[in-house]
């Protein structure tokens, strides 16, 4: 259906325009980022890279995560948030105040998507809740980030990427089988929601071309972990088996586990009984392709021990390089197991170009790959409040107001 807007929605917001196809795909569409950490500033920053023209607004006293170092890679910025916040255009304002409230409300007018990660009702408080949000501003996409949702026994508490690893069962099914749980080593939860909010963004603003009107993506970290859950969540859903901790060994697949070459570790992965006799003969251990103790998946998962025991001595006595090249070779997935430094180098992870420098910047690329319209680093980090005149004046705001 044709959608009016009312006087208070700018009517230019999503018309699209010439230049979409050269400026990416995202160009045009208007986004005011008021997230801080993680999961928003990285949707965000993949709207930017993808051609959105983005605004992050700050308090007066930062995204706390400009402090998240060392390292530094200006004296007020950390290469945390670096990483967080390329291609947007930075204002201070303090929302708290009436003066930021009036300013924030000037920006909505012109704003396709907003995403926030405020603490529950605070946005209500400052005379934006959800159904005044809805009708002031209707075609907007509102992508509200939390740690475990506004509403139920724990609507509106705080919650850090590590906490709902450990609230969502994360923890539990990582780590040594005889050791304590463990954090993931990267904050999956926090980098997940971030992806889905971006993703639900875009769905948002597709369903909006057929109803002219805008949504709330309502995304939180508790829904996150426990989506990430598979296979574990399938077992117990299926069983009601408690799953356990089993280090880097799957639960239902054998072998798909680290091992210690002469060099050092190497993962690989057996997905099927062709596989498994392609490794036996590679590792000159034909015995064991027919070993009824291993000759099929079912039965490997039953005895990973005895099998690990088997592999171990084999796979020891070789280099990483030569046997990932001889198992791939036979189609059986291997890899080193890289550590950061020799991740970041690796030929296929250049060829793909992941790592991007602009001059000084150096970051990762966006993981979402186009083939006519590519993400790319449209500006790098701004200094906090360094576009507050630029953006301000382009709005018709009058600082001095």
């Amino acid at each position: 259906m044709d959608f009016a807007p009312t006087e208070e929605q700018d009517p230019s917001p999503g018309t699209p325009t010439a230049a979409a196809t050269s400026d990416g795909a995202l160009a045009g569409l208007k986004v005011l980022d008021l997230s801080r950490v993680l999961a928003g500033p990285y949707c965000a920053q993949m709207l930017a890279d993808h051609g959105a023209d983005v605004i992050k607004v700050e308090p007066p006293a930062g995204d706390e995560t400009r402090g998240w170092g060392p390292p530094f890679v200006a004296p007020d910025t950390s290469a945390y948030y670096q990483n967080l916040n390329r291609g947007k255009k930075n204002i201070v304002v303090d929302l708290s105040g009436p003066r930021g409230r009036e300013i924030l409300d000037t920006l909505l007018r012109g704003t396709d998507v907003l995403v926030e990660n405020f603490k529950a009702g605070t946005l209500a408080k400052w005379g934006y809740p959800d159904d005044e949000l809805r009708r002031r501003f209707p075609a907007l996409v509102h992508c509200r980030v939390t740690g475990f949702g506004t509403d139920g026994p724990l609507g509106g508490q705080p919650g850090y990427d590590a906490v709902l690893q450990a609230y969502g069962g994360l923890m539990s099914v990582n780590g040594e089988a005889d050791g304590p749980p463990l954090r993931v080593g990267v904050p999956v939860v926090d980098q997940v929601t971030g992806i889905l909010a971006f993703s639900g963004i875009l769905l948002a603003l597709h369903e909006r071309h057929c109803s002219g009107l805008g949504q709330l993506v309502d995304c939180t970290l508790l829904d996150t972990a426990v989506s990430l859950l598979h296979p574990h969540s399938a077992s117990w859903l299926a069983d009601g088996t408690v799953p356990r901790r089993t280090g880097s060994a799957h639960p239902s697949i054998a072998p798909y586990d680290a091992f210690t070459a002469v060099d050092g570790p190497l993962f690989v992965a057996v997905g099927n009984d062709r596989q498994f006799a392609a490794l036996a003969d590679v590792l000159e251990l034909p015995a064991l392709a027919e070993d009824p103790r291993f000759r099929t998946n079912p039965d490997r998962v039953r005895h990973q021990q005895e099998l690990r025991a088997a592999l171990e001595k084999a796979i020891a006595a070789r280099p990483r390089a030569e046997l990932t090249e001889l198992l791939t070779a036979r189609g059986i997935p291997a890899s080193p197991v890289h550590d950061v430094a020799e991740a970041l180098t690796a030929p296929q992870v250049r060829h793909r170009g992941l790592v991007v420098e602009d001059g000084d910047y150096r970051g990762l690329a966006s993981p979402v790959s186009l083939s006519r319209t590519p993400a790319r680093v449209r500006g790098v980090v701004r200094a906090a409040g360094a576009d507050t005149h630029e953006v301000l004046a382009a709005h018709g705001v009058d600082e001095e107001g």
